[in-house]
């Protein structure tokens, strides 16, 4: 029966159904919704699907967005769903957070995806994971598949709202990035953007100087395709990263009871 893989960032629900918990699969069917309209999903985007025999998500959105999920898988199939909490290991990656628990779990989900693409590729070398959406993260992961760290810095959207919040006259359209900005617009468009690839290049400089080994950079989220491009390193753009990763976790979850 098909395995539902079900991502709940901070302002969307993005959800995927495969034939079977295996990293690297196609899709049976995908779509993504606003959180607002979770309520529709049952007789929506999901009415038509078959009943999945595992539900499997990651969620940061707090409890109650959650629940509104719990509560339209419950009316359409009465199955429950399980949540990725993360841990001090799974699925081949090391979590080396100073409390493991706390450490979000779309992050840990990203950095499991991320290690199974890397085996996968025959490449299993080091990596700096990137999620671009309305915060940003940038964690390390080495080359045995051990979480080193990260940073958390704001999105786009929210710098331009601090800014617009703490300083007159900056009520302006997006603008570009250029190398020079000469009107606002592109000052704070450049700006937001150079904040975020510097702190990607800098954390990609502390991870090559750690092991000596040029890291891969994977980047995914809404907003990775507007920060990619001004990378000064080279860098791999995966929209599936998530999926990646609640396959992978799938997969191993599934194997004691195929055991059985």
């Amino acid at each position: 029966m098909p395995f539902l893989a079900v991502d709940i960032g901070n302002t969307r629900l993005k959800w995927a159904l495969y034939h079977t918990p295996q990293p690297g699969s196609d899709p049976v069917s995908h779509g993504a919704v606003f959180l607002e309209t979770i309520e529709q999903l049952a007789e929506g985007d999901w009415a038509g699907l078959p009943m999945p025999s595992t539900v499997l998500g990651s969620c940061v959105a707090g409890d109650a967005v959650r629940h509104r999920v719990e509560d339209q898988v419950h009316e359409l199939w009465e199955r429950p769903c399980s949540w990725v909490v993360s841990s001090a290991a799974e699925a081949g990656v090391i979590n080396g957070y100073d409390h493991p628990a706390r450490l979000g779990a779309d992050r840990w989900v990203a950095l499991i995806g991320a290690r199974a693409r890397l085996l996968a590729s025959q490449r299993p070398g080091p990596a700096l994971v990137v999620m671009v959406g309305t915060a940003v993260t940038v964690d390390a992961l080495d080359e045995h598949g051990e979480f080193l760290g990260g940073c958390i810095l704001p999105g786009h959207g929210i710098m331009l709202r601090a800014l617009e919040g703490g300083t007159a006259g900056l009520r302006v359209p997006t603008g570009d990035v250029v190398h020079f900005p000469t009107n606002t617009s592109d000052a704070l468009t450049s700006g937001g953007t150079y904040a975020i690839t510097g702190a990607i290049e800098r954390m990609h400089r502390h991870l090559l100087q750690r092991g000596g080994l040029p890291p891969q950079v994977i980047v995914t989220g809404g907003a990775g395709w507007k920060v990619a491009p001004y990378l000064g390193v080279p860098y791999e753009l995966v929209d599936t990263l998530l999926f990646d990763g609640l396959l992978r976790i799938g997969q191993e979850r599934a194997k004691p009871l195929a055991a059985v």
